[in-house]
């Protein structure tokens, strides 16, 4: 993972200045960043704990304290950058978003509760690589499973709005920036629940959290590489379109002005 992504923001970075530099300061802007930057947090902190020596449980139950922390962040992050963009479909409608914050606010305190209980203990123990130790917590299988369950609930009500505008609007709507929301929302929404349901199975599945740790990692990365991706896509269309229309008024001011002349 710590290779895909320094080789996706290596390959994005021009664009990514580019954006950061000439955009407007808005929350949208601010979740973007925030979204980008803590995979690096979290990079140093899973590599920290599964592969250097560490024979402290306060320690180990710490340093898993904060990866839970900050895993929670980038979720959050990316995940409000689409409720944002499904508001935006309804045209920020109260209805609409007084649900999805209130929805947002419910799966927030209820991950943070479970996140709590979850890390009941912290041990050390050998991994498969001889001779390091590592941090690895014990947790029941229910106890893991159901974050990702309640992530699974809440991205199918995301997904069913979108769906649900989309059927609304199809004929009336033909502009480009809202059929890119409309594909944006959907595959970020089938890719979430593709892996939150994968996360949840292996949960069942393996009662060790050291098997399943690499889909939930898989997860927070692959979601906020696509919420900053399709961000810095759509981004990029509106500029141009704006580049489009002043180009067009300027060519019609120099139409206008020669045939007075």
């Amino acid at each position: 993972m710590a290779t895909v992504w320094t080789y996706d923001y290596a390959c994005s970075l021009h664009e990514e200045w580019t954006f950061l530099l000439r955009s407007r300061w808005t929350k949208v802007k601010c979740l973007y960043i925030i979204a980008r930057n803590v995979p690096f947090v979290l990079l140093t902190t899973d590599l920290y704990v599964y592969f250097a020596p560490n024979e402290n449980p306060d320690k180990c139950l710490m340093l898993i304290n904060s990866y839970s922390f900050f895993s929670l962040i980038s979720v959050s992050c990316s995940e409000c950058i689409f409720v944002l963009r499904t508001c935006a479909l309804w045209n920020n409608d109260r209805f609409v978003l007084a649900a999805l914050l209130s929805a947002s606010l419910a799966f927030s305190v209820a991950s943070i509760a479970i996140a709590l209980t979850t890390i009941t203990a912290s041990y050390v123990t050998t991994s498969a690589i001889p001779g390091i130790t590592g941090c690895y917590r014990t947790s029941s299988s229910v106890q893991l499973f159901m974050p990702f369950l309640l992530l699974f609930v809440f991205e199918l009500g995301l997904v069913s709005l979108t769906l649900i505008r989309a059927i609304q609007s199809w004929r009336t709507v033909n502009g480009p920036l809202y059929t890119i929301l409309v594909k944006h929302n959907i595959f970020y929404y089938a890719c979430g629940l593709f892996l939150a349901a994968v996360n949840a199975l292996m949960c069942m599945l393996f009662s060790q959290y050291a098997y399943h740790s690499v889909f939930e990692d898989l997860q927070f990365f692959i979601l906020a590489i696509l919420a900053t991706r399709m961000h810095l896509h759509l981004w990029r269309i509106d500029q141009h379109m704006h580049g489009s229309a002043i180009m067009l008024i300027s060519m019609s001011d120099m139409l206008h002005a020669g045939g007075t002349v």
